[in-house]
């Protein structure tokens, strides 16, 4: 657990702000704007870039990826920044909520993995780069996206033991928790051998 450097108001209005910046649906809006249609009549009905990538643009795909990792890491930044570490850790783990069950679309949001990247980044880079490593080589050898979600998140601790403050490895299991819990379809056709393959 982290040194608690805050105050319980300050801790409190940073998680609140942090679930805020979370439950931004950037999946949403984007497919919305581009005319893409209805983002939650398509796949999964997920906000997620993999679902937006299901409207067959890989840009508005690109894009979501990159601002729901940001809102993530900004959120941790502007938390880090103005009320320490403790607020830092509890605005990781409030925007990854906030992805997952947004406010501001009935609390139907995505799994968790753009978010999941950018709080790491944010938190402790060396952790962040080699969990999007570990995304990208599972991908590569199994060409399945949701394993290589699963694999980065499940190893995420023991990079924290191995390469982040010590300090976050009870958060690194809780963020991990939730994504995994966002995937529990995907647990379940990959038992069934029936997880879709990249470019199938």
């Amino acid at each position: 657990m982290p040194v608690m450097d805050a105050t319980l108001p300050q801790l409190i209005l940073w998680g609140l702000i942090a679930y805020g910046l979370g439950s931004v649906p950037f999946g949403l809006l984007l497919t919305r704007m581009l005319g893409l249609g209805n983002l939650r009549a398509i796949g999964s009905g997920n906000t997620g870039a993999t679902n937006v990538l299901r409207t067959g643009s890989k840009g508005a795909a690109a894009a979501t990826l990159l601002l729901d990792a940001a809102k993530g890491a900004v959120a941790v930044w502007l938390a880090a920044a103005f009320a320490g570490e403790a607020a830092a850790q509890l605005a990781a783990l409030a925007a990854l909520v906030g992805h997952c069950w947004p406010v501001w679309a009935r609390f139907r949001g995505g799994k968790g993995v753009a978010t999941f990247i950018g709080v790491w980044l944010a938190l402790s880079w060396p952790v962040g780069v080699v969990c999007c490593a570990t995304w990208l080589v599972t991908v590569l050898i199994a060409r399945i996206s949701s394993l290589g979600a699963l694999a980065m998140v499940v190893a995420s601790p023991l990079w924290v033991l191995l390469l982040g403050p010590g300090d976050m490895f009870i958060l690194s299991l809780l963020l991990a928790a939730l994504v995994v819990g966002r995937h529990h379809a995907n647990i379940a056709r990959l038992a069934a051998g029936t997880e879709p393959r990249i470019g199938r």
